[in-house]
């Protein structure tokens, strides 16, 4: 693999010039968050910050290209084949435990870490709008996506957008701060990097009747528990123990009084896969709902309600801004100038519709950063993580995470004009 040239200084210094007014603007939005589809204020204040900047002509947004209704994208540089880089516009249904000077004191919360990517995507194209996009080896494309954290997904409504795909995108970009990872730490690595996430209702049908005569009834809240009990094996004893997926329960309802046997019992969960195949667990979950309620005298059905397919970096692309951001590591001349030293084991099985870039026939190399938050020194899983009414990123993440999508804008845009070796005859 071909090595690619360093940051351009100029961008760099470009970079660190726009981080104090990002830092702002993430101020700004996590101070009024708005929640998926209703991402319009959040937009319009990001129009603002490029359009202060020069990046969009002067007037605030004019070139800022509306997509899946409540985003906003924008191009910099010539024609031909762009690195498209996405920054998530939505926050989420919490109330904020921060204690933050700048804290949301509404019931909806910038807890995912939206806030830090969004500015710093905004000051990425900032930098480029202020020197010259013609240092980068391919024209950029910010696109501020809505509705991540809700269906219908943003990303597929993105992908599937003619405005989008007329822009030519070669290759996708996504970052995610990730306090399972070290300060310090940017993850990249090719294949799967997310699980799939599936949500699923069950439905247990029974016979109602009095808790002092059980065998007048069919106690549909036995199946359900025995049901919620064996659907944890399913990953245990179906799925190769060397493939991850995983079956949560979170809720579960039934009946009205405590000496009453209900008629029905609900759950509601999720079936995740992240080199597990996906379908079969489903399959699989789906015969214990049924077979585990009759064997109870019941009936069980369950719904898959689809939601995202497995985040799956492209091997070539995923290699490229690896071997790139590993150049600092490694001691090499030129060093990437981010800082961060590279990770290339770190995946979970939590989802993204980043995916939905990069899935099906018609999908987009595509690649998602995983940028750590947490204290080196503190033992794992002791902070506050994703979706926490405490988790909030120090505001020097921004600077982190524009500088790691800096260097892979660079490491994509050179893999992108360099073409594939032919295979060697074996």
């Amino acid at each position: 693999m071909a090595t690619a040239p360093p940051v351009p200084a100029a961008l760099t210094a470009a970079l660190e010039a726009e981080l104090p007014a990002a830092i702002e603007l993430r101020h700004a939005l996590h101070r009024e968050p708005r929640l998926s589809g209703d991402e319009a204020d959040s937009r319009d204040a990001v129009a603002d910050a490029l359009g202060a900047s020069g990046a969009t002509g002067g007037a605030a947004g004019s070139r800022l290209e509306p997509v899946a209704d409540t985003g906003g994208m924008l191009r910099l540089g010539g024609s031909g084949p762009a690195v498209a880089v996405r920054a998530e516009l939505d926050a989420l249904p919490v109330v904020e435990q921060t204690g933050l000077p700048f804290t949301a004191t509404g019931p909806v919360a910038h807890v995912c870490g939206h806030d830090v990517h969004v500015a710093a995507l905004v000051a990425l194209t900032r930098a480029v709008a202020a020197t010259d996009p013609a240092l980068l080896p391919a024209p950029l494309l910010a696109v501020f996506q809505p509705r991540e954290e809700k269906a219908p997904s943003g990303a597929a409504d993105v992908a599937a957008a003619t405005a989008f795909r007329a822009h030519d995108p070669a290759a996708v970009l996504g970052v995610h701060v990730q306090p399972e990872l070290p300060r310090g730490i940017v993850s990249v690595r090719p294949g799967p990097v997310n699980a799939s996430a599936d949500e699923i209702d069950i439905v247990v049908h029974g016979r109602a009747g009095h808790g002092g005569y059980p065998h007048r009834t069919r106690d549909p809240v036995l199946a359900l528990a025995q049901i919620v009990v064996s659907i944890q094996q399913v990953v245990s004893r179906r799925v190769n123990p060397l493939e991850a997926g995983v079956v949560t329960v979170g809720q579960m309802t039934a009946g009205t009084a405590p000496n009453v046997v209900p008629a029905e019992a609900t759950a509601r969960g999720t079936v995740r896969a992240l080199d597990a195949d996906r379908d079969e667990i489903l399959a699989a979950v789906r015969d214990v709902v049924e077979h585990t309620a009759a064997a109870h005298g019941c009936t069980g059905e369950m719904h898959v309600i689809p939601n995202e397919p497995a985040v799956v970096n492209d091997d070539g692309l995923a290699a490229a801004v690896a071997a790139f951001l590993g150049r600092r590591r490694r001691g090499e001349q030129a060093p990437n100038a981010t800082g961060l030293t590279l990770d290339t084991l770190f995946r979970s099985c939590g989802a993204d519709d980043f995916s939905h870039y990069g899935d099906g026939p018609s999908g987009l190399p595509s690649a998602m950063l995983f940028v750590g938050t947490a204290d080196p020194g503190a033992a794992p899983g002791t902070a506050p993580g994703l979706h926490h009414p405490a988790f909030s990123p120090d505001d020097a993440m921004v600077g982190e995470v524009a500088r790691a999508l800096l260097a892979a804008v660079v490491a994509a845009g050179h893999h992108l004009a360099v073409p594939p070796r032919p295979q060697e005859s074996r």
